[in-house]
C-alpha cells in the first residue's frame, strides 16, 4: 500500500513572535495518524507573500496533502487565500456560496468589506464548511486551507478527513521504564537494527524518583510491534523496571 503523506504549514507572525501558542499541529497530526495519513513535515512561516507561496509550492509537490492554518480572517494581513491563488496561478474573487455561509451567522447590515474578505476564494476551489463561525475554508488540488482558531480549525478538519484518501493506520506502543536513557541507548540501537518496519524512540524524563526514559514504538503491523515491544521488555528488564502500555 502506498503511503499517504501530509505536511502542515502554520501561517502567522503571531506564532513566530510567541504571542500566540500553536494548538493545532498536535491535534492535526494525531487525527491524521489515526486515519493512516502520515504527517512528514511542519513549517511555520510569517505573513509574507513570497514565503507562503514558495513553501506551499514546494510541499504540495512532495506530499499527498498539504494543510495550512491561519491567515484567512478579515484583517488586512490575512494573505493566505491570495497566496494560494498565486501558487496555483488562478484568479481569486468573492464567492457567492461563501457569502451565503457568512450570512448564516452575520446579519447583512454587518457584512462590511473586512468581513467579506473571508468570502474571497481562489477560482476552482471547493469550500470547506465550518459549523462554528460559518466562514469557510477551501480546498484546491491537494491543499486544504483552514482557519488558525483551534475550534474553527477542528470543525474544518472534521470535513477534510472525509475527503482524504486514507492509508494504513500507524500503531504505537508506549513502554514505561525507570532506566536512564544512557543505559538503554546501545540496547535499543541493537534492537532497531533487527527491524525495518518498527521505529523505536526513547524520551528521557525526570521526576521525584529520579531520571528515567520511556520508549515509543511505532509500526503498521501490530504483530511485529508486539514482538519488538516484548524484545525490548525482555532485554531491559535485566537492568530496571519495564511496563508495556496499551497499543493504540
Amino acid at each position: 500500500m502506498t503511503d499517504i503523506t501530509a505536511s502542515i504549514i502554520v501561517i502567522g507572525d503571531e506564532i513566530l513572535s510567541g504571542r500566540t501558542k500553536d494548538k493545532n499541529i498536535g491535534y492535526i497530526a494525531e487525527l491524521l495518524t489515526k486515519i493512516g495519513v502520515n504527517v512528514m513535515e511542519v513549517r511555520v512561516v510569517p505573513d509574507k507573500e513570497e514565503k507562503i507561496i514558495n513553501t506551499l509550492n514546494q510541499l504540495r509537490k512532495e506530499y499527498t496533502y498539504v494543510l495550512t492554518t491561519g491567515g484567512i480572517g478579515p484583517t488586512h494581513d490575512a494573505l493566505t487565500a491570495d497566496c494560494v491563488a498565486k501558487a496555483f496561478n488562478v484568479e481569486i474573487s468573492e464567492n457567492n456560496e461563501a457569502i451565503k455561509m457568512l450570512l448564516e451567522r452575520i446579519p447583512l447590515k454587518d457584512l462590511n468589506d473586512s468581513r467579506r474578505r473571508m468570502a474571497r476564494i481562489p477560482h476552482g476551489a471547493k469550500l470547506i464548511e465550518n459549523s462554528v463561525s460559518k466562514a469557510p475554508g477551501f480546498q484546491i488540488g491537494n491543499v486544504f486551507v483552514m482557519a488558525g482558531v483551534p475550534t474553527v480549525m477542528q470543525a474544518m478538519l472534521d470535513v477534510i478527513i472525509k475527503r482524504m484518501e486514507t492509508g494504513q493506520k500507524l500503531f504505537s506502543c508506549n513502554i514505561l521504564t525507570d532506566i536512564k536513557e544512557g543505559d538503554i541507548a546501545d540496547i535499543l540501537r541493537s534492537i532497531q537494527g533487527r527491524t525495518e518496519t518498527v521505529s523505536i524512540g526513547s524520551y528521557p524524563y525526570y521526576n521525584d524518583n529520579g531520571y528515567g526514559a520511556n520508549i515509543v514504538c511505532r509500526g503498521k503491523n501490530i504483530d511485529e510491534l508486539k514482538s519488538i515491544a516484548s524484545i525490548i521488555k525482555n532485554d531491559l528488564s535485566e537492568i530496571g523496571n519495564v511496563e508495556i502500555g496499551e497499543i493504540l
